[in-house]
């Protein structure tokens, strides 16, 4: 009965987000080339200063449309008023855009002398403004369901943008340049949306006139203010570090993080688009009984775990080659922070489902809670490291530790709400340390892609034999009550 209820949902959930899937890979490998051939073609302090606006324009950007996506949503599909309701929050976000495009340039001065970045970050800073106008009309394509355009609006955007990176091939462009080709394209993406994919409910005009009462939008944030907090709490974790490593390390450091925060990205892409199919399962099942929630939980975890822990030995045994490769000898020694980094993913799929199963079961607060406490971890950690040591390891023990206690937390809260056990945390910690502990001393006697091959080459021969042996346990119980029907 579990099984049929979950092949039933699991079909609906890829038929409806089939496009999303095939959209969000495509776009990340042509983005990722993009990023390839910048790091290529410009030196390292130009590629730096560019990943320095882009990391200031990222923090800003996670604020600017204030976390009402959800909010809007919901209202757009109860609304009678559909119409004056998208003219309103339209608006909100154009003027809520242009202020947090003046904050963006504010904290560019104040941080940096460079001119440079100050520069980048006049241009890439617009993209807030652009965000929060594209932002609104993907909400609209969710309430309405015509997710579709969207994917294929944001599909045309990465080829253009690909394009443009093709372009220094031919010509070897100054990265301000660039930057302003970049926004020249996205202005472009901006008008396909408003055109193509707002369903004819957008109307400059119309929106220009709305009146906006700011007292009543002084009360939908404070109302709210949870999930700008959540919204946020992702990108300024991540993006902390390299803010950081700026100001205390060399421009050599920040193309060494953002190179390896790139190679992690796209390890995280699985899990993320995996964790958007189990999400909706996870509320169904909790809606219906607990007990189907744990066992759908303890089917995803023992992929999401087998899934980190191939990400970190692909990365441990093939780095020192593929970056190189990818990058150009310059980032010779990248792979050794690369795979500091990687020792995360060796949690991250596992917390992503213990987030979503918290959110699951309403516990969204609690959650939010312990991102913040693991966002504080990470800052205290990075800047007491930094005080005795100034290396970019700093930065990568810090998001692996504060992480890990992030997990320990989830750990806490589904035990004490009898989703997993003690001995479940316990072996889960003991197995992953024993194997990673494995796996680098056998590197030290074995060449490492043998090793790598060898490793999960047993680890699948092991699942296949305990599949195996499931299908014919459930293949015997099928006959055997077949024959008591008879």
């Amino acid at each position: 009965m579990l099984q049929q209820f979950y092949k039933k949902i699991s079909g609906s959930i890829f038929k409806n987000s089939a496009w999303g899937i095939f959209s969000n890979i495509f776009q990340n490998i042509l983005f990722s080339v993009f990023f390839i051939v910048v790091a290529r073609k410009y030196s390292t302090d130009d590629f730096a200063n560019y990943i320095l606006a882009n990391t200031l324009y990222s923090f800003v950007v996670a604020f600017s449309s204030l976390g009402l996506g959800q909010w809007f949503i919901r209202e757009l599909i109860t609304t009678n008023s559909k119409q004056i309701l998208i003219n309103k929050f339209f608006k909100i976000q154009i003027f809520v855009g242009v202020f947090f495009y003046v904050v963006n340039l504010i904290i560019a001065v104040l941080l940096y002398q460079n001119q440079t970045i100050r520069t980048l970050s006049i241009f890439i800073g617009i993209n807030v403004i652009f965000d929060n106008v594209i932002y609104v009309i993907k909400y609209i394509n969710v309430a309405e369901e015509k997710q579709k355009k969207s994917f294929i609006i944001l599909t045309v955007e990465a080829v253009l943008k690909f394009g443009a990176g093709c372009l220094l091939f031919i010509y070897p462009i100054p990265i301000v340049y660039l930057s302003i080709i970049l926004i020249l394209l996205r202005f472009v993406t901006l008008n396909l949306f408003i055109k193509i994919g707002s369903s004819n409910l957008v109307n400059i005009k119309a929106i220009l006139q709305t009146s906006i009462d700011w007292t009543e939008i002084k009360k939908l944030l404070i109302s709210n203010w949870s999930f700008v907090v959540i919204g946020s709490i992702s990108i300024i974790y991540w993006r902390m570090g390299n803010i950081l490593i700026s100001k205390i390390l060399q421009a050599q450091d920040v193309a060494n993080y953002e190179i390896s925060f790139k190679l992690f990205s796209m390890a995280e892409i699985l899990p993320v688009i995996v964790s958007t199919s189990i999400y909706p399962l996870l509320v169904k099942t909790y809606q219906e009984s607990q007990e189907k929630t744990i066992q759908l939980f303890r089917r995803a975890f023992v992929a999401y775990a087998l899934y980190g822990i191939l990400a970190f030995t692909f990365i441990y045994s093939f780095s020192d080659a593929i970056i190189p490769f990818l990058f150009g000898a310059k980032y010779l020694n990248t792979a050794m922070y690369c795979k500091e980094m990687f020792l995360t993913i060796l949690i991250f799929p596992t917390a992503l489902l213990q987030a979503n199963l918290l959110v699951a079961m309403k516990m969204e607060k609690k959650d939010m809670w312990l991102n913040l406490i693991s966002l504080a971890l990470n800052l205290i950690f990075s800047l007491t490291g930094f005080y005795f040591f100034k290396s970019l390891s700093v930065i990568n023990f810090s998001i692996f530790f504060s992480f890990g206690f992030f997990h320990i937390l989830q750990d806490a809260l589904l035990i004490k709400r009898k989703i997993i056990s003690v001995m479940h945390t316990i072996s889960f910690y003991a197995a992953t340390i024993s194997i990673i502990i494995l796996f680098y001393w056998g590197s030290k006697i074995i060449n490492e892609y043998v090793l790598f091959i060898g490793f999960w080459m047993i680890v699948t021969t092991i699942i296949g034999i305990f599949v195996w042996n499931m299908y014919k346990e459930n293949f015997a119980k099928k006959i055997k009550l077949q024959f008591y029907k008879r």
